[in-house]
Formats: C-alpha cells, sequence, structure tokens
C-alpha cells in the first residue's frame, strides 16, 4: 500500500452548532462536528451468522454469547426457526440459547432471508443436507443478487436446484451427494457455504476455485470448521479444498467478538477529524479482514496503538491519499471512500469489482454521493478514484437503502465543511442498531 500527501495542515471552519436530528426518523441531518471519545461496538455479523447456522444444523444445544442482534442477524435466527430451533434471547440480549432437536424437515419449507446474503448463500448448501424442498428468498435488493455460481457448483454435487436466471429465489433439494466441482467465487461467501454444506454430504466434496475474492471471510469459516472437528483439507491459496462427507456439526458455548466493519467507521472517523478514538472489545487476532482497515490508516498518515482489546486511532493533520488494494476487504469500499474525500491527494480503491455486487453498486453509489458534496472522482471497473484537496462541502446525499453507504457518509460529517443530509438513514440497523445514537455521544467538537 502506497500513501502520498502534501505537508500542509486543514483548516478549521466555524460553522453555527445545531443538535443532531432523531435516528428514529427517515431523513437524517449532520452539522459538521469532530468525533472523539471510546465506544464499543456491536459483535462481528460474519460470526453471529456462522453461529447460528451451526447451531442449527448440530441438532444439538448451544450458547451464544454476545451475538449481534440485527436486522441480518434476526434473518438468520428467524431462518433456523423455520427449519425447527427454538431459540431463545437473554433479558439483556447479551446471550442467545439455540436447541436445534427438533430441526428437520418432512414438508417444503420456504425461507424469507431478508436483506442477509450471508444468511442466504450459507443456508444454501447447508439446507441441502435436509432431503426436502428448501426455497430460500428475500427483500428487493437480496433478489437482484446473484446467485447462479453457487446453483451450478450445488448441482455438480449432487442437489437439485431451481432457480430463475441466475437470482433468487432459489430452491434446493438433497442430498448432497458430493463429487467435484469448479466455482468462481467473486463472493467468498460461495465457497464458505459450499465448504459448511460439504461436510453433510453423502459423500466427499472435491471444490475447486477458479477465482476467490474476500479470502479472510473463508478463514472465518475454516476457524469454525476446525472448532467443529470437521476433517477438510485446504491449499493456502484457498483455491482447493477437499471435505469428508458424512459428518455432523456439535453443539458449542462461543462468545462472538467486536465487529471490525462496524469499528471502522469510529476507526475513520479519528482519521477524517484529527482526534482520537477508542473502539474496545475487539479482538486483535481475530480473522475478520476488515481490521486491515488499520492498516489503510497508518498508511494515509494516522496513528494506531492497542491496550489489550480496545484500540486507538488518532488522526495526523492532513491525511494524504494513496493506492489501496481492497480485494480482501470490500466492506471497507464506503468508509474509505470518504476518508479519502477528506484527505489531500489523490486515492484508488482498487481490485475490489465485488463491491458492485454488494447490497447496492456501492463504487457508482459512492461516486453520486462524493460528487454530490462537491469531490471529483471517477469510477473504474473494479473500484474507484478519489482526488482529494482536504475539504469537502455539505449536502443532502442518499443512503440507497445500503447501511455501510449511509454510515459511511454520516461519518463524513466528522470532517466536512457543511451540513450532510442523508434518506434512509434506519438502514443502518441491518448490521449496527444504535449507530447514530453512538455517534451524537461522541459529537462533541463544532469544526
Amino acid at each position: 500500500m502506497m500513501a502520498w500527501c502534501k505537508t500542509r495542515k486543514l483548516r478549521s471552519f466555524l460553522i453555527p452548532s445545531h443538535y443532531l436530528s432523531s435516528y428514529n426518523v427517515s431523513m437524517i441531518r449532520l452539522t459538521p462536528k469532530k468525533t472523539r471519545g471510546t465506544v464499543t461496538v456491536p459483535a462481528s455479523k460474519s460470526q453471529t451468522i456462522r453461529a447460528f447456522l451451526i447451531a442449527a444444523f448440530s441438532r444439538e444445544k448451544s450458547v451464544i454469547r454476545h451475538p449481534l442482534l440485527s436486522a441480518d442477524t434476526i434473518s438468520a435466527i428467524n431462518a433456523i426457526r423455520t427449519l425447527g430451533a427454538i431459540v431463545d434471547i437473554s433479558e439483556d440480549k447479551e446471550t442467545a440459547f439455540v436447541d436445534a432437536s427438533a430441526v428437520s424437515a418432512t414438508d417444503p419449507v420456504t425461507i424469507d432471508a431478508g436483506n442477509s446474503g450471508t444468511t442466504e448463500y450459507l443456508l444454501l448448501p447447508m439446507a441441502a443436507s435436509l432431503g426436502v424442498d428448501v426455497t430460500i428468498t428475500g427483500d428487493a435488493q437480496l433478489r437482484s443478487r446473484p446467485v447462479g455460481p453457487l446453483a451450478g457448483a450445488l448441482r455438480d454435487l449432487g442437489v437439485d436446484v431451481k432457480e430463475s436466471s441466475g437470482k433468487p429465489p432459489v430452491t434446493v433439494r438433497g442430498p448432497m451427494k458430493g463429487g467435484s466441482t469448479i466455482i468462481e467465487c467473486r463472493s467468498s461467501q460461495y465457497l464458505s457455504g459450499l465448504l459448511l454444506g460439504a461436510a453433510m454430504a453423502d459423500g466427499a466434496s472435491k471444490i475447486d476455485c477458479s477465482l476467490l475474492y474476500e479470502k479472510p471471510y473463508v478463514t472465518l469459516t475454516l476457524g469454525w470448521l476446525r472448532k467443529q472437528g470437521i476433517e477438510f483439507s485446504i491449499s493456502d491459496d484457498y483455491e482447493h479444498a477437499y471435505v469428508r462427507g458424512g459428518q455432523r456439526y456439535h453443539g458449542f458455548d462461543e462468545y462472538i467478538a467486536g465487529d471490525w466493519s462496524s469499528a471502522s467507521f469510529f476507526l475513520a472517523m479519528a482519521a477524517m477529524s484529527g482526534t482520537s478514538i477508542t473502539v474496545k472489545g475487539l479482538d486483535r487476532d481475530d480473522p475478520q479482514g476488515d481490521k486491515a482497515i488499520l492498516d489503510v490508516l497508518e498508511a494515509m498518515g494516522a496513528s494506531v496503538s492497542w491496550n489489550g482489546n480496545d484500540v486507538t486511532v488518532t488522526g495526523p493533520d492532513t491525511l494524504c491519499g494513496g493506492d489501496f488494494d481492497l480485494n480482501a476487504i470490500p466492506d471497507t469500499l464506503p468508509i474509505l471512500a470518504v476518508t479519502a474525500a477528506a484527505a489531500e491527494g489523490t486515492t484508488r480503491l482498487g481490485n475490489v469489482p465485488q463491491a458492485r455486487i454488494k447490497e447496492t453498486d456501492r463504487i457508482s453509489c459512492m461516486r453520486k454521493n462524493l460528487e454530490t458534496l462537491g469531490v471529483r472522482c471517477e469510477e473504474e471497473e473494479d473500484g474507484l478514484v478519489i482526488h482529494g484537496t482536504g475539504k469537502v462541502g455539505g449536502g443532502a446525499v442518499k443512503g440507497f437503502g445500503d447501511h455501510r453507504i449511509i454510515m459511511a457518509m454520516a461519518s463524513l460529517s466528522s470532517a466536512a465543511d457543511g451540513a450532510i443530509t442523508i434518506d434512509d438513514e434506519k438502514a443502518a440497523e441491518v448490521t449496527f442498531p444504535g449507530f447514530f445514537s453512538l455517534l451524537e455521544e461522541i459529537r462533541n467538537e463544532n469544526i
């Protein structure tokens, strides 16, 4: 990763102070205020969803401590409840108890995964172990996301799959027999789902990836397989995997660490504000890929320090643009795009074509929003080029119903010269309930 900038301090602009609008309305207006302080972010969405799905297919009892309870993870909970799992949440919402002893299916089942692509892509191969028609659908965004490569791989492994034009809804009917397949994984969730499902197949499965993005998310899945004692082998580049069939999952008691994707917004705010923010409760050794945002922020001039499981980012007087490969951390594109807008110099966020097939085309949406705020930028097929000047104006931007875009644009209020108005702010609850109330707590200094 490379970074560069001119050595010039950002100018300070005095803006009249206004209160932060309620986060329960459909539109929010954020006046420029620096952010500083200490926050605790929710648990990892990726880890929470994997925990609930594995708990369901264990057919045993499990305890999930400190789970994320958000729109996406509630979709996963509802999915396993549809399959017969009993899920009880403690009054303080810090513990989930899963009794999966009744998970089975004798009649066709339809599961609404809401907006959760993770739930859909991981559950489809696992559901093939049930031996009945299981249909997975979701909201309009999820139904627009590609599933063709995963459907093709499942067919190769003996699963009966029905889908239309490579998009949800998708129906699978097992059993998964095993065999071999070659798949192009523009989403790592395809490979993660196949690995999870293949363990329950009748026979062994050989999975070859002709293309694989977002490797750290596969590392999360491999961690769960190892903890479950699943027998498999995989090459160092994750492009060739072998999973023995006829295995089963077991009940467990696990703690879910803080979410690096959620933490990234506050860490970047510190870098943009030239202040310090500490995020508590993160696991420094967690395989979540988005912790690599620390490397990017350091390359742009911020400093990073650790105290146990708490990390502090302190922003410089001037952030520097740079050239960054986001293939392994595509979810950071929105927040790094606004960080680049607040920096001096040109930044390229590249090798991340999969950002176009997330909840939205995040490359195009972020370009439109930044241009609305007076930032010059260009789309590339696999990324975004932002020409930062150290100054970002205010204006009304769109959330596009995408939680990460909404939180990224809100984060920019810590460095913008004018108020930023964002529509559809409630979509942030997909992964980060209470984001705006937490943001309000640390917005404590007028720019």
